[in-house]
């Protein structure tokens, strides 16, 4: 999925320094996208919910993955 490659590839670039509804707004998603894409990520596990940031969601280190 194309969006689900650039929202990552934006959160990797991101540093925290937007929301994550923000975020997809950035590269011209709504936010229904924008949470279809979380959900997507999450369930790949590339991504982690982190509560205590600017955007609750980081990217996996993959050596963490596994």
């Amino acid at each position: 999925m194309k969006n689900k490659d650039r929202y990552f590839k934006a959160l990797i670039e991101n540093k925290n320094q937007l929301n994550e509804i923000d975020l997809g707004e950035k590269i011209q998603l709504d936010e229904d996208e924008t949470r279809e894409v979380i959900t997507q990520l999450l369930s790949e596990h590339r991504i982690r919910f982190e509560e205590k940031s600017i955007c609750k969601y980081s990217v996996v280190n993959k050596k963490s993955r596994w």
